[in-house]
Order: C-alpha cells, then structure tokens, then sequence
C-alpha cells in the first residue's frame, strides 16, 4: 500500500543532504518563462533545500525561502545565506503584498490548497503578482525510465502536477497558463538507486531495500545503460503560472 499523504509530505527532512544531492534543479529557461527579465522580489515556498530558490537567484532576483522543515531549512541556508525563514504555504511569514513573485518547486502538491491560495494570494503585490509552480517530471517516452517507473510501483498515487486545464487555484487568481521545458540531470547508478531512495512513495515503503535493488540491477542491465559510467536521466519541467487577481477576504 502506498504511504499516505500526510505522511509523505513530512518525510523529507531525515534525508535533506541526499535529496539535495540526488534530486534536479530546474532550468534557467523555465524561470525566465515564469518570471521574465525584470528583478523581482520572489518568495521560494516550500523551499526544500533551496534548489529552486538559487537558480532564481543566480537570475538575480531577490529571494526569500520559506520551508517548515528544519533539517530542508539547515541545508537550504548554505545555498541561500541569511534568505531562508521558518514558515509554511499555510502560515506564511510575511506581511500582505510583499513579494512580486511566488515560487514552487515540486512542492504545490503537499500544500493544504483551501489554505495555502489565499495565504499565497494574501502576499503577492497588487496588481500583477505572479505565482509560479514547477514540476520535473521523468520523460517515461524513454523506455528505461518508463520500466524504472513500472518497478517502483507505477505513476505515483498522489498528482504530482496539475493533468487539467480546469486545475483550480481558487478565485483570487486567473486561469493558469502552462509551458514545458526539456532538462536533464547526468547520473551514474549510484546516484539513480539514491534519487529513488529520496522519493517519498518509496522511502517510507515497507520493501523499500527491493526496490532499490531492482533499481540498481535495472542501471546494471537495461540495453540503455549497461557498461555506461554515466548517462542522462531526461526530465521533462512542467511550469504552470498565474497572476493574482485580488486580495482574499479578511
């Protein structure tokens, strides 16, 4: 059975420095497409480990990260120094209109969205406040990804991103908008077998060590990656973006 949502949300932070290590960034286009050119205050929500917040930054744009676990915040603060608030999508730490931009990487599925949406529209300045969510989604066009996704138990349970144009973001907010970017991450085995471990459906699996080792016996002889030191794992970045439209009551 598949670890529950509850449970999978809070999961991450007894691993922060392997899912730093093992997990993607995001690329540079993609935030270009989100946030244009101009810098911009932007809030990282869900922070994680700062890998989104620091591709924004490295744009140069100012960033505040917000992340409500402190083993992710711990590692977060070495890439964002003196950036990084305790907080959640729920409760976030700022006042109404400070920021021109939020961001979420990978993250906008574990928000409690009945109040995460206000919260996020409460924050963003008036008129033109952009929010942003980014997904890297593995390119299962890609046979071996998609035997790797058959082995550790098929699509994942819960929606990573959003399937629908009717996604709802709730009425303080236009109709998203959506663009995909092609990226990549090089691996070797065993950076693939710890990327799956950082997953959270598996990481709190009762067979978690079959898994992994299927995982690695896959890097050892799948036709595409035997006797290949290194090789790229394609992702496809799936970005949805919206402009608030108003503050939400009270």
């Amino acid at each position: 059975m598949e670890p529950a949502w509850k449970d999978r949300r809070t999961s991450f932070g007894s691993a922060a420095e392997q899912y730093h290590r093992f997990r993607p960034d995001y690329p540079a286009a993609a935030l270009r497409w989100a946030l244009g050119d101009a810098p911009l205050v932007v809030l990282d929500l869900g922070a994680g480990t700062g890998r989104l917040g620091a591709v924004v930054h490295a744009l140069g744009h100012q960033v505040v990260a917000v992340e409500p676990d402190p083993g992710m915040r711990a590692v977060a603060e070495l890439e964002l120094p003196g950036r990084v608030r305790e907080g959640s999508a729920e409760a976030i730490p700022e006042v109404d209109g400070a920021v021109d931009a939020v961001v979420v990487g990978q993250a906008f599925h574990w928000f409690d969205r009945p109040r995460a949406l206000p919260e996020i529209a409460r924050v963003l300045r008036h008129p033109g406040g952009v929010l942003a969510m980014l997904w890297n989604v593995r390119d299962d066009r890609v046979d071996w990804l998609a035997e790797l996704t058959t082995l550790t138990g098929g699509e994942d349970g819960i929606s990573n991103w959003p399937k629908e144009p009717d996604y709802e973001v709730g009425p303080w907010f236009e109709p998203l908008v959506a663009e995909s970017f092609p990226h990549e991450k090089e691996m070797d085995a065993d950076t693939l077998v710890g990327l799956v471990a950082s997953w959270s459906k598996v990481a709190l699996h009762p067979e978690r060590d079959r898994i992994l080792a299927r995982v690695a016996e896959l890097a050892r002889t799948h036709p595409d990656l035997a006797g290949r030191d290194r090789f790229p794992l394609p992702y496809v970045t799936k970005v949805y973006r919206t402009v608030v439209t108003g503050y939400p009551p009270g």
